[in-house]
């Protein structure tokens, strides 16, 4: 170039291009850290606490900035085998979790899935919750002791709902208080619903003597006025629920529920460590610190190999409960 000042411009404006980041977002941060297309499967209806799980986790992903947009979405089916199945099947997809918890655990031994939790990679135990008994606003029963007293006079005429499928948290619940005053758990009449949303429905509508789900589900339609709560089934008193614990009525049982995220089988170790970091730094989080307390779940958190150990205990005591309780 024969003008020396014209191509020094043109060098110029070419290291401003080199050196001027792109507009278009590469979908990860400066660390490597974020994934890009993430999408989070939810293996029940909306409205169930692992939907309420997985839509609060995100929100205080994107909102802290950890990751950035990330889809949920909705596969129900035989208590979250269903989508459990096609977790198993996406094997060393990197950009797949699934929100799961108790209620899978017992629904792979009830459904005789084909697969098992074992098979997944697992990434962090999120929190743990009580269930909680409730009845409609118009029920007849305003105390977990009226409630008993008419169960064990008709155990097949007070139909109980729960959001889980045999061998779930909002089942084994249930069949732990039914064995602890004294009824046999076969013959309880247990009505099954998809998920903690689909529940409150049919509680709510009086289709079901009375329902066991989760605090988070239900927390709302209490504060309404549209449920009431009888009791809680962990060992404290919930902050912002007027019931008590069922062995502060008398009822020998406490139960909690947990839930976590767990990915495909063979995952490399650059994405596994990706989701496990994501979940781990979401702990401290302003954002999480808030769901955690508007929902009432206790935080529980464990990740990776030691969520893996957790979960293998899990599903030898789910097998044992199931067996002693005739269920299995």
């Amino acid at each position: 170039m024969k003008n020396p000042k014209a191509w020094l411009a043109v060098l110029g404006a070419a290291l401003l291009v080199l050196l001027v980041p792109p507009l278009v977002s590469t979908g990860s941060d400066e660390s490597g850290t974020q994934i890009r297309n993430f999408r989070v499967m939810v293996p029940n209806a909306p409205g169930g606490g692992y939907d309420v799980t997985a839509r609060n986790a995100v929100k205080a992903i994107e909102d802290a900035g950890l990751n950035g947009t990330t889809e949920v979405f909705n596969l129900p089916g035989a208590g979250g085998t269903v989508g459990l199945g096609r977790l198993v099947g996406e094997r060393g997809n990197g950009k797949l979790a699934m929100s799961m918890g108790l209620g899978v655990v017992g629904a792979v031994y009830t459904n005789k899935a084909p697969f098992s939790l074992t098979e997944t990679t697992p990434i962090a135990k999120l929190t743990e919750e009580s269930d909680i008994v409730v009845v409609g606003k118009d029920s007849p029963y305003r105390t977990i002791g009226q409630l008993i007293e008419a169960w064990k006079a008709n155990p097949a005429g007070v139909q109980v709902g729960g959001g889980s499928q045999p061998g779930g948290p909002d089942h084994l619940a249930p069949m732990l208080m039914a064995k602890a005053v004294g009824l046999a758990p076969k013959s309880v009449n247990y009505i099954p619903y998809d998920g903690g949303g689909e529940l409150m429905g049919s509680v709510l509508g009086g289709k079901v003597g009375f329902g066991v789900s989760g605090i988070g589900e239900t927390r709302d339609q209490i504060a309404a006025g549209e449920l009431r709560a009888l009791a809680v089934t962990g060992p404290q008193r919930v902050p912002g629920i007027d019931a008590p614990t069922l062995r502060e009525s008398g009822v020998d049982v406490e139960f909690t529920n947990w839930r976590g995220i767990v990915a495909p089988p063979s995952l490399g170790p650059n994405d596994r460590q990706k989701l496990v970091s994501m979940f781990s730094r979401l702990q401290d989080t302003p954002q999480w610190k808030d769901a955690l307390q508007r929902n009432g779940w206790t935080p529980a958190f464990l990740a990776g190999d030691d969520f893996g150990a957790f979960l293998k205990a899990e599903n030898e005591r789910v097998a044992t409960v199931l067996k002693e309780l005739g269920l299995a």
